[in-house]
């Protein structure tokens, strides 16, 4: 299983972003996907996850700005992130697990991750 994380960048607070997150090895409408995020010096923390049964999982500091979506015939989950602001900035990875329903915030819940792709938020 490999996942393959693509779309962050350099923004002003106020923007959008939607990195994208395509998992090969396995069906990405099977097991439960989430993106993570971690800012220097800071624990790795939960964003939103997606699992089996559409359930979606927003962390309260993300609800209303951001949204994760999936897409079966890229096999692949996306984030759409808006009205970014200055502490969105972290390093944002997607990860999968062997469960189809649960979307744990503990990261060592995951066995699969990708490499990471860096979020800037500008004032």
């Amino acid at each position: 299983v490999q996942l393959q994380a693509s779309g962050g960048g350099l923004v002003q607070a106020g923007d959008s972003l939607t990195p994208s997150c395509v998992v090969s090895g396995r069906d990405v409408g099977t097991y439960v996907t989430a993106w993570f995020r971690q800012a220097p010096g800071k624990q790795r923390e939960l964003v939103a996850g997606f699992a089996y049964n559409e359930t979606r999982k927003p962390a309260d500091f993300v609800k209303g700005r951001f949204t994760i979506s999936r897409d079966n015939d890229k096999n692949a989950v996306h984030l759409q992130m808006n009205s970014l602001l200055p502490e969105d900035t972290a390093v944002y990875f997607c990860a999968s697990r062997d469960s189809r329903f649960t979307i744990s915030a503990d990261p060592g819940d995951y066995g699969y991750w990708g490499q990471g792709t860096q979020v800037t938020v500008s004032s």
